[in-house]
């Protein structure tokens, strides 16, 4: 199939299909993964497959996959690593050197500002301004890399990523959107203009909890051949075992997010009517504040909701008493989680504050736990 004919296909067909081999007979759709150190190479270096570290014949299917998904019929370089984070420091320490200025959310990740500090020593300037209202504009000027995370997490803040993008890159200033809470079905980066797409693939895209990945998809071959050699160099690469099992499960991808979307949704909708719950966040509800840019560049709001309770003993009360919910760190899974995130001391959210992120459960089993456990409380 031709890359226009690909293009026409809806994202759940797509993602059935996307990154597959074309068919040979007796072998596997979807081929296992190579576990190789090294490959055959007698006489001069030639070929796509060489040593362990640069190329595998699993990535490349996987990176194909992801490339299809973050934007369908156009010709882009994907680039997996070994975690979210492998990820997002290859584009920054790729991108910039010293001297040079970079803009980041001072609301997002909380491992963001480790990566700051390891720019700052090597010599880079960073500014930060929050996600909401577009305010990273005002810090803008002179910038080489401005990263963008929207939805931020885990305050659930967008951004106009166009209206970002039209600035930084007239003023020569290249852009990265963190597209992890969106995953390519909710968001495409590279469509409304930026640079790189960056996400982990650890959460919704693959959705299970069991793998670590991330990647960078662009559709420039110079700054993609600076992200390779990034990881070349310290050796950031994702197991083939891996590297299958998240190609495998992109399969499900719309099947999970549409659900998990609903579920937010419905989660949402009944937080909002709870006396004891503050500063809900979801911006699928059309009273949140980001609302109307978020449908303006979202296909879907994402899995996660943010709440807060009056302190943290309410909110631990609330965690203990879920059946459903499983109290872990990440998002994006097939099994609800959540968990209060002020336990880790990185985020700046008040002590009840709740992250959620809505499963593939029944939707009325899941509202049914969440209202059982605040009422319990």
């Amino acid at each position: 199939m031709n890359p226009t004919d690909r293009a026409r296909l809806g994202d759940g067909t797509r993602a059935v299909r996307a990154g597959l081999p074309e068919p040979v007979k007796n072998e596997p759709t979807l081929p296992g993964p190579v576990f190789a150190a090294h490959f055959h190479l007698p006489g001069d270096v030639e070929g796509p497959y060489t040593y362990g570290r640069d190329t595998n014949p699993t990535w490349t299917l996987l990176e194909r996959a992801i490339g299809e998904l973050e934007a369908p019929g156009e010709e882009v370089h994907t680039i997996v690593f070994a975690s979210g984070m492998a990820a997002v420091s290859a584009v920054l320490l790729s991108q910039a050197r010293a001297g040079d200025t970079v803009v980041l959310p001072d609301d997002g990740y909380q491992a963001l500002p480790l990566v700051r500090g390891q720019l700052e020593a090597y010599g880079v300037h960073v500014r930060t301004a929050p996600t909401g209202g577009e305010a990273q504009l005002e810090v803008l000027d002179g910038a080489r890399l401005l990263w963008i995370e929207t939805p931020s997490n885990p305050g659930l803040d967008v951004c106009d990523v166009r209206r970002l993008v039209d600035a930084a890159h007239a003023g020569g200033t290249l852009v990265a959107v963190d597209n992890t809470l969106a995953t390519p079905l909710g968001q495409r980066p590279l469509g409304l203009g930026a640079d790189f797409s960056v996400a982990s693939g650890t959460k919704g895209l693959t959705g299970h909890g069991d793998l670590l990945l991330g990647y960078v998809t662009c559709r420039d071959a110079e700054l993609a051949a600076r992200i390779r050699q990034w990881r070349k160099v310290v050796g950031a690469i994702p197991g083939p075992m891996e590297a299958w099992l998240a190609h495998r499960s992109l399969a499900t991808l719309q099947l999970r997010t549409h659900r998990q979307w609903d579920n937010a949704m419905a989660v949402a909708e009944a937080l909002a009517e709870r006396a004891e719950v503050s500063a809900l966040r979801y911006p699928g509800l059309p009273t949140d504040a980001s609302h109307k840019t978020a449908t303006r560049q979202m296909a879907g709001y994402g899995s996660v909701v943010s709440f807060t309770l009056p302190d943290r003993a309410h909110a631990e009360r609330f965690m203990t008493a879920l059946r459903l919910v499983e109290d872990a760190t990440s998002f994006g899974g097939v099994r609800s989680t959540a968990e209060r995130r002020g336990r880790w001391g990185g985020d700046a959210v008040p002590e009840g504050f709740i992250r959620f992120s809505a499963g593939a459960e029944d939707t009325e089993d899941l509202v049914a736990d969440v209202l059982r456990a605040l009422d319990s409380v």
